[in-house]
């Protein structure tokens, strides 16, 4: 066309020449040819190539860019993408081409092809489903722990989560339900402590949650929060050894202890179902609960656990304590 064009030919003699319509020869004409020079076919090719690429630009985790290599590496912290999405956002405020939303991350891991890649990348997800399981209805048939304080006489401050020091509580079982981890959970932290089991007697129960809260400074024991489970049939003694008074939900009711069932769900990424736990030191137990209390959370705007509880021991005027 460039050549015709040189010849002096009209459009509508270029268009019946290449079979194309004169309205075609004029938008080309118009859009690829340079102020002040003739229509030249390498020029118009450059100019074309380049509003293609302007109309679909690179994706936003393009697998050569930096940024996918930042989401790989926090993926393989075990970081959620919404964790992730959340800390680049504060991380850099003023940078929006450094941010990428929760969605993209999904859709950039579940995009890639069946292969080991891609088995990789969803095994660094969270495992869990859409909905929950409902629990069977039926009667308690667990008997009743000897002079239990029911959740409703709670005081009302725990439920506002403005006052630190108020604790959830749980049992997770291993494969069998033959071996278990004791789970505690700072209502207003959210941060996390593990507690080796021997097995998942009251004896035992005891022994490793006193162990636990006794490694939290005093002002910071206030209250622990627990299901029905027998295993904490000696909380009297509990509340002796560490000052924590214990609250008892009602009977198939996980709603009320919400923050422990969520850190549950958590906890599983890193003690799947069907696991021997009995095989978990309490070293590595310390290690797990060091890597989720130092993962960004959306409930404390992208900060840890660890950052907003070193937040409150400070305003508390208290010397650091050890919190394993």
């Amino acid at each position: 066309m460039a050549s015709m064009r040189q010849q002096g030919s009209s459009m509508r003699a270029m268009a019946r020449m290449l079979g194309r319509s004169a309205s075609t020869i004029s938008r080309e004409l118009e859009r690829n040819t340079l102020a002040e020079l003739p229509y030249a076919s390498h020029s118009a090719q450059v100019s074309s190539k380049g509003r293609r690429q302007a109309a679909r630009p690179l994706r936003k985790l393009d697998m050569q860019g930096v940024g996918w290599g930042v989401v790989l590496t926090l993926l393989d912290w075990r970081w959620s993408p919404q964790q992730i999405a959340g800390t680049l956002k504060r991380v850099f405020p003023n940078e929006p081409e450094r941010h990428v939303s929760h969605e993209t991350i999904y859709t950039a891991i579940y995009a890639q092809p069946r292969g080991e890649l891609r088995r990789q990348l969803i095994a660094c997800l969270r495992r869990g489903r859409s909905t929950r399981m409902p629990r069977t209805r039926g009667d308690d048939r667990r008997g009743q722990i000897p002079e239990m304080v029911s959740i409703h006489v709670r005081p009302p401050e725990v439920d506002d989560r403005v006052m630190p020091g108020h604790w959830e509580g749980d049992f997770i079982k291993g494969a069998g339900n033959q071996s278990s981890v004791g789970v505690l959970v700072e209502r207003t932290s959210r941060l996390v402590l593990l507690a080796k089991m021997d097995d998942a007697t009251a004896a035992s129960a005891l022994a490793g949650f006193s162990a636990k809260l006794n490694a939290i400074a005093e002002p910071l024991r206030q209250s622990l929060t627990y299901d029905q489970g027998k295993e904490l049939t000696r909380h009297k003694e509990l509340t002796a050894q560490t000052g924590v008074k214990v609250y008892f939900c009602d009977p198939h009711s996980p709603w009320q202890r919400g923050t422990c069932e969520n850190t549950n769900g958590l906890l599983r990424q890193y003690l799947p179902k069907g696991t021997d736990l009995s095989v978990f030191s309490q070293d590595e137990l310390d290690a797990i609960a060091d890597s989720m209390n130092n993962r960004p959370r959306a409930t404390h705007a992208w900060h840890s656990p660890l950052e907003v509880f070193a937040r409150t021991l400070a305003s508390s005027h208290q010397p650091p304590a050890s919190i394993h």
